[in-house]
């Protein structure tokens, strides 16, 4: 019997996944505890549509993405610490700092935990970071620690 799964089961597959189960195991733990629908035209179709909702919700974020990836890409981003005479800075320059100055100077929402710094900017100067936008998309900007 051909099943569209409606949640995660282990072993058997992934939540919007057509299966073939034996009749047995469909009719008496899939379709009782609400795991599984029937997989007849009806659902198959709502199913379709569901996965091309999904597609172009994606396609849609995907490029957005891009568009920001373009932004984050012409940016030089002035970050104003204090520092000592021989350019060390007191502190360091974290992901939190990035993400609210580019808010703050651009008006650009970007996560703190997708901006990829392996530790924090210690010293003045411009540097690049990388930021995950989306599964795929980098988008780099240039940081220029200066100090105050």
């Amino acid at each position: 019997m051909k099943v569209i799964l409606k949640a995660d089961v282990k072993g058997v597959g992934k939540k919007d996944q057509v299966i073939n189960a034996s009749d047995g195991y469909a009719r008496n733990f899939l379709l009782p505890k609400n795991l599984a629908v029937e997989a007849n035209n009806d659902n198959m179709a709502k199913l379709k549509a569901k996965q091309n909702s999904a597609k172009f919700q994606k396609d849609q974020e995907r490029e957005e993405a891009m568009k920001v990836a373009d932004k984050l890409g012409k940016i030089a981003l002035k970050i104003k610490v204090k520092a000592g005479e021989n350019g060390k800075i007191f502190g360091g320059v974290s992901t939190k700092e990035i993400a609210q100055e580019l808010e703050k100077q651009y008006k650009i929402k970007v996560d703190k935990k997708k901006i990829d710094l392996k530790e924090a900017i210690k010293t003045l100067g411009m540097q690049t970071v990388e930021i995950k936008l989306f599964e795929g998309v980098m988008g780099k900007v240039k940081v220029d620690v200066i100090s105050e």
